[in-house]
């Protein structure tokens, strides 16, 4: 918990100050190291990290982007061990030639290179030991956690995040069957079977159990390498439309998607095939959720944001709230400003109000069930990026879902021909936007649903200022109380006690530091809009 506290707190900093480059690279190096001695379920939050160089700071990213493939193993002779006691026989009885020394480091386990006595050359994946006490331990510490955040949450998000910290440990401990990580790799590869460009190792089974994976070797370039990829000749807005129509199909057709997609699991050919290694996190997407995406996505093509706004609240993303015009307005604005060109947080500046008025409602909701689909998406969109820097989801994904939309017309893809109608429909019949404008307001005069919003802007600010100052001073007292008591009760040789005084002062300083992000959260927004 200590280091999660300093993470956030040194990074907001970073943002406050406007530290050098050369500072922000030490504090990002020391994250690095930090993670990699917290285990496999922070090497896992890192890999989602690196990718995300919208959200953090670029010396973060490049730190936290070691954590793909430059784990430090475990011993070879370890390994070996390990593969002797799973499979009940010697090294050389299994393979003709095992190098001891491991061709890639993961969070969960590592890769040696070997051949069969039949003459395939494969790799052998072999798992860490002592995993499930590792991940019992984080359990446990991420349990912890999430209790005492319970305190400033609302119940209803709390549910939330409770249900999306047992999906992930489900999804974690599953992770380490490597039993069901050969099911899935099967599985997948069925799936494209009719995609040769979509490559997935085969699966050996008579090598494999729990704690052992034997597959074949697929030697690849790392698919964030842009210099090596271009040095190929190889075509990366290419490479981009084939990962993305990959994913498109695994989550609209399939409902079978892998949900850690970091650079360390994905590979390219030099001939531009996309290589697939790691089925450990896989998850599923139910039929009515693949249906609602289906929607979501048409909705955005057509502009809807009537339709859009229902998808994403039958999505279980919104909720529905007193006033839902502020997120109406902010969904309109966006299909406007972004479904053509990448999204510019400083055009933002001009829908403030709205933001504020979602900042107080609160309205979107992060369901377990969609919480691996939004993961996979960023981490994909992250990948993107660095391929195409002009790169957009929507605009990337259209030819291929209008393509797809024509191939079948029962299920899903009959689903997906009807909304392609509809989208052509729409563009021919569109009306005037003015038209629209007029009719929307006779509807809403006559049904008696006209709301005036009437806002000072500038008092909003004030009573908000006044609050934060006064929750502010009232922690600040509270630390220094419990701290002063702590202290005395330590010089009284009342251990115990002063301990427990301590963890309360701790208490009040999360609070007080929530409180002080906060107070900037809202000068941020305030300058923003001004």
């Amino acid at each position: 918990m200590a280091f999660v506290v300093r993470f956030g707190w040194e990074l907001q900093w970073d943002r406050w100050r406007g530290q050098t480059l050369t500072r922000q690279r030490q504090r990002a190096q020391w994250v690095a190291q930090q993670v990699l001695k917290l285990g496999p379920t922070f090497i896992k939050i890192g890999q989602a990290l690196s990718t995300r160089v919208d959200l953090i700071p670029v010396a973060y990213v490049e730190s936290l982007a070691q954590l793909q493939d430059n784990v430090p193993p475990f011993s070879g002779a370890e390994a070996i061990a390990i593969i002797e006691a799973e499979l009940g026989t010697s090294i050389r009885s299994l393979y003709r030639d095992f190098e001891s020394e491991p061709i890639a480091a993961a969070s969960l386990g590592q890769v040696h290179k070997a051949q069969l006595h039949t003459g395939e050359a494969v790799v052998v994946k072999v798992q860490r030991p002592g995993l499930e006490h590792l991940f019992a331990l984080d359990l446990k510490a991420l349990r912890g956690l999430l209790q005492m955040g319970a305190r400033w949450m609302d119940p209803v998000r709390y549910r939330e995040l409770e249900a999306i910290y047992c999906e992930f440990f489900s999804i974690l401990y599953q992770e380490i069957d490597y039993i069901q990580e050969g099911k899935n790799a099967d599985r997948f590869r069925e799936n494209f079977k009719d995609q040769p460009r979509i490559l997935v190792p085969k699966i050996f089974w008579r090598y494999t159990t729990t704690k052992v994976l034997t597959m074949s070797y697929l030697p690849g370039i790392k698919i964030n390498d842009r210099s090596t990829l271009e040095s190929c000749g190889l075509d990366l807005k290419e490479i981009n439309y084939l990962g993305i129509s990959c994913y498109l199909q695994q989550l609209l057709q399939d409902g079978f998607f892998q949900a850690d997609p970091h650079p360390g699991n994905m590979a390219v050919t030099p001939e531009g095939s996309i290589i697939f290694y790691d089925f450990g996190m896989m998850a599923e997407v139910a039929a009515i959720d693949k249906d609602q995406m289906i929607k979501t996505f048409f909705a955005v093509l057509r502009k809807d944001t009537p339709v859009l706004v229902e998808t994403l609240i039958d999505l279980g993303l919104l909720e529905r709230t007193a006033d839902m015009t502020p997120v109406h307005r902010m969904a309109t604005f966006i299909l406007d400003k972004f479904t053509e060109r990448p999204i510019d947080v400083y055009a933002f500046g001009e829908m403030r109000g709205e933001i504020v008025a979602m900042f107080e409602q609160q309205p979107f909701r992060l369901p377990p069930q969609m919480t691996f689909v939004i993961k996979s998406l960023t981490t994909l969109d992250g990948i993107a990026r660095v391929l195409d820097p002009d790169y957009n989801l929507l605009k990337a994904a259209q030819p291929f879902v209008k393509q797809f939309a024509l191939q079948d017309r029962k299920g899903i893809l009959g689903e997906l021909a009807r909304q392609t109608r509809s989208l052509v429909t729409t563009r021919l019949q569109r009306p005037h936007p003015a038209q629209t404008a007029v009719e929307r307001l006779q509807s809403r005069l006559e049904a008696g649903d006209l709301t005036l919003r009437v806002r000072s802007t500038a008092q909003e600010r004030q009573l908000r200022r006044i609050s934060l100052m006064l929750k502010s001073l009232m922690y600040t007292c509270w630390t220094g109380f419990t701290l002063v008591t702590a202290a005395i009760l330590l010089t009284g040789g009342q251990g115990s006690w002063a301990m427990a005084a301590f963890v309360l002062s701790a208490l009040g300083a999360i609070g007080l530091l929530r409180c002080l992000v906060e107070v900037r959260l809202r000068e941020n927004l305030d300058r923003f809009g001004d």
